[in-house]
């Protein structure tokens, strides 16, 4: 666009410049001076230059910001900024705006003003590009060929020329390197470096999925060495105390592999003990080595079907600082007491050494605290009383929050099976009592650490979780009327959106009530400032109980240690990396790798959907209708909430009408209503294997009962 390029032309260079230097610089001919000269008087007119004799500059402005471009697949994007934590609230980026720039990609911005109380920018310069390689389908052409990205959100095709594709055949997905980023009249061109395979593959997929989200599938050498050379803790040395006389179990999923938390509950005269033993990550991981360094960078474990890329080397997570039954293993414990209504009324830490009991699953702790299966209850019968007893008290502290106003979000989780490199099922994770036991036990060790380094003035990084964005929240008011539900007149606080959820329990439209509350909250995030958690009606609340998988529970670990002994004094860095040891830029890092991990867990799910109902085309199935908007629908199936889309376009038998107040479409001859949270039969009509999209249609405009 030619207003950009003046724009970028005039941010290069210190002073303003006269027209015909601007046409020599652009290399523009005579013919083009007509359309110079209106370009730069619109620029002068809306304030984007100022015109100084005759010469044209940019005004006096801050200095450009450093940031990183978040690419949106409909051509916007965000520019998170360098060191600043904005909550949500990053600087938007039209289309038009983006001078060249592309996803991930290292840029200078230029704030151009507000628009609904966001700040709007525009890229003055590419400092470097973040995609030099990319996935993609290969299509072969008589000239080589081109690589469409797997990825949406760069919205090109790479052009490979004829001897740099690496005999690649047409439809194989590929890795290519980008070797000329080309420009506005051409667009890029690169070379295969690798050829994937068959993109109906499920390891091909996952593979995509992981290079696509950036992620560090492998350990470096050195930090594989270093692990290799770690001596197991087996001795209660130092001020290490011995609890292996304590009846501790894990309780996990059945195909887990890194215990990190063993639990332990007493009743007493005052009411109950818990003891949350974890895992003393902090013992074998110090500040700054190589294993430290590694587990920074990726910030958390991510979780893949039948893959994990852990944060820590296999050596630590599933070995040395995994809890597992029947060996001593060094953990860091809080024992919390409780009063016989929930209320907690003592805490103290210490670091320990424990012998899990039992590995159980939360299949088998559901069974046992039910008597469902009376032959397991013999070889189990030392460890009933302490499970009833955790169920007991876990029944306590679930009451406590509720009454304060804690939310309980209702939405099942899909689970992938695979069988033999291809999809076998999709279904929805099992969620039991024993999973809210656990839930419990580790909600409540989290609060009482927060609690005491808050109190303590400790450097840490808490979990926060602010209040919902004004407008999202007079949206989903809006929505939730569209719905039927009758909305609290009452101050929005934890406790209305609680209300509003025990409201929509069992109704057709709870899933869609449950996943439009969790888009109108903030993001929960990590900072060094305690604001508490909305979510949670918690004033203190950080991550401790999981360091094998989150580096933000390594960091509390550390902090906790450091007070108990005395070695914290006025510390007001954080136990990092050196060059990270700042709390706001350490927050922010450990933010975006857990959304990066989200992100990375979805875009999996979706291939895993796509591929699932590949071969499938044809087919009806019963959904719910998930979102309304003037372009079509947007479904979730029943049983597994796969999502997919029905363009209005395929809707013939009517021309309908899109009531955006009330969420839906209507009919304009038949008067026929399709309704956010109405449940229909659709026909799937095409997958997008390459776009991770579901495309349907409505069958014969018919409704279930359940939805009229």
């Amino acid at each position: 666009m030619l207003q950009s390029k003046i724009l970028t032309l005039l941010a290069e260079h210190d002073q303003a410049l006269t027209i015909t230097a601007i046409m020599e610089k652009l290399r523009f001919s005579p013919d083009h001076l007509p359309l110079l000269h209106k370009a730069l008087l619109y620029l002068v007119e809306n304030g984007t230059l100022e015109k100084k004799g005759s010469r044209f500059g940019l005004p006096a402005q801050p200095a450009a910001l450093s940031a990183t471009l978040d690419l949106n697949a409909k051509g916007f994007g965000f520019a998170l900024i360098e060191g600043e934590d904005t909550g949500g609230r990053d600087v938007f980026i039209p289309p038009h705006q983006l001078n060249g720039a592309s996803h991930g990609d290292h840029i200078l911005v230029m704030i151009t003003g507000t628009s609904r109380n966001r700040r709007e920018g525009r890229v003055v310069r590419i400092v470097s590009r973040a995609v030099t390689r990319l996935c993609g389908l290969f299509t072969a052409t008589a000239k080589g060929g081109h690589v469409l990205p797997d990825d949406n959100r760069l919205p090109y095709t790479l052009l490979i020329r004829a001897g740099d594709d690496r005999g690649a055949a047409d439809g194989v997905a590929v890795l290519a390197e980008i070797t000329d980023y080309g420009s506005e009249r051409q667009g890029p061109s690169g070379r295969v470096v690798e050829i994937l395979g068959d993109p109906r593959s499920v390891a091909v997929q996952l593979r995509m999925a992981i290079f696509q989200s950036g992620l560090r599938d492998r350990f470096p050498a050195e930090v594989e060495a270093e692990a290799a050379g770690l001596t197991a803790v087996t001795t209660c040395s130092g001020d290490r105390v011995d609890l292996r006389h304590l009846p501790h179990v894990t309780i996990d999923g059945e195909t887990a592999k890194d215990f990190d938390d063993a639990i332990c509950v007493e009743k007493t005269t005052e009411g109950f003990t818990l003891h949350v033993s974890i895992a003393d990550v902090a013992h074998y991981v110090r500040p700054g080595s190589p294993i430290d360094r590694e587990a920074y960078l990726r910030g958390t474990s991510v979780y893949l079907p039948d893959t994990v890329l852990p944060m820590l080397p296999e050596r630590l997570s599933n070995d040395l600082c995994s809890l597992v039954a029947h060996q001593d293993r060094p953990a860091f414990t809080a024992t919390l007491t409780f009063d016989h209504q929930g209320r907690r009324i003592s805490q103290h830490y210490r670091k320990s050494m424990i012998r899990s009991r039992q590995r159980f699953t939360y299949t088998t702790v559901y069974q046992l605290l039910n008597r469902i299966a009376p032959e397991m209850q013999a070889p189990h019968a030392d460890l009933l009383a302490m499970l009833d007893q955790a169920r007991q008290l876990t029944a306590l502290l679930k009451k406590q929050r509720m009454a304060r106003g804690s939310l309980e979000f209702n939405i099942p989780e899909p689970q992938v099976t695979l069988e033999n490199d291809h999809v076998a099922s999709i279904s929805l994770a099992e969620r039991n009592e024993a999973h809210m036991l656990v839930e419990d036990c580790m909600l409540a060790a989290n609060e009482a650490v927060a609690e005491t380094l808050a109190k303590a003035q400790q450097t840490v990084l808490f979990r926060i979780h602010e209040y919902p964005d004004p407008t999202k929240l007079e949206a989903f008011t809006d929505t939730v009327r569209a719905l039927g539900l009758i909305i609290p007149e009452a101050e929005v606080n934890p406790a209305w959106f609680a209300r509003v959820i025990r409201q929509a329990h069992n109704a057709p439209a709870e899933y869609i009530v449950n996943t439009l509350l969790l888009r109108t909250m903030q993001q929960a995030r990590y900072s060094p400032e305690n604001v508490g958690h909305f979510g949670l009606a918690a004033s203190f609340y950080l991550h401790f109980t999981s360091p094998i998988r989150r580096y933000p529970d390594l960091i509390a670990h550390r902090v906790l240690h450091a007070l108990l002994t005395g070695q914290s004094n006025e510390i007001h860095d954080l136990p990092c990396p050196e060059e990270d040891k700042d709390p706001v830029r350490a927050g922010l890092h450990l933010s975006q790798c857990e959304r990066k991990a989200i992100d990375a867990e979805r875009n999996a799910h979706a291939r895993m959907a796509a591929l699932f109902l590949l071969d499938r085309i044809g087919d009806h199935f019963t959904a719910i209708i998930s979102g309304v908007t003037s372009s079509g629908l947007y479904i979730a199936l029943d049983g597994n909430f796969i999502s997919g889309s029905i363009p209005l376009n395929s809707m013939t038998d009517d021309y309908y009408l899109f009531d955006a107040r009330r969420h839906r479409l209507i009919g304009e001859h038949s008067n026929t209503v399709y309704q956010l949270g109405n449940r229909v039969i659709v026909r799937l009509d095409h997958v997008d294997l390459a776009g991770k999209r579901l495309i349907f249609s409505l069958t014969s405009g018919e409704q279930t009962d359940e939805g009229d």
